[in-house]
């Protein structure tokens, strides 16, 4: 029988593990900042990917002590039975859930070569500093979140048109503003 080597076992464990730690659904770390071609809003057009922000609803939980008997006083006006409360919790919905859709870049698009300029646009506008390395990393997504929020899109997923305006993808004519 053959075994494989400890490092290559180790390499497979690792791999496994890493697999592990990825959120359900996502089969590429890169879909956390590219979105999801399986997941789109309905009535998306044919060939287009999205993602989305979903915002929790917003609960507030109310205690409050009823009165469920109230005190009994004797003619000398001390009490000779207290009052009695229950308490009851309810909650209520002050902000409903909001999924927030949004077009993204598809993952195909998505090269380690557009990955670098991406950087190296969020670099010249002081975004981000780690290296030019063409792979998604947790600073490359902080600084999509950071340039993205400026415009109201608190995401790290790269939208289409944050993507567009930071000149990495071409807009196409029909789209363009000709004032």
């Amino acid at each position: 029988m053959i075994r494989p080597r400890p490092s290559l076992r180790l390499a497979l464990m690792v791999l496994m593990g890493l697999a592990a730690c990825m959120p359900v659904g996502t089969e590429n770390p890169a879909d956390l900042l590219m979105g999801s071609m399986l997941d789109v809003p309905e009535g998306a057009p044919p060939g287009t990917c999205w993602g989305k922000i979903v915002s929790p609803a917003l609960i507030e939980t109310v205690t409050e002590q009823v009165l469920v008997t109230p005190a009994r006083l004797a003619a000398d006006g001390t009490v000779e039975t207290p009052a009695t409360f229950r308490t009851e919790t309810r909650q209520r919905i002050l902000t409903e859930r909001e999924v927030t859709w949004f077009e993204t870049p598809c993952p195909a698009a998505m090269t380690p070569e557009l990955i670098a300029t991406l950087q190296r646009a969020l670099a010249a506008r002081d975004l981000y500093a780690g290296p030019i390395s063409g792979r998604i990393d947790p600073a490359t997504s902080a600084a999509v979140r950071v340039y993205q929020s400026e415009t109201g899109l608190d995401s790290p997923i790269l939208s289409l048109s944050s993507a567009r305006a930071l000149g990495l993808i071409a807009t196409p004519l029909d789209q363009l503003d000709n004032d």
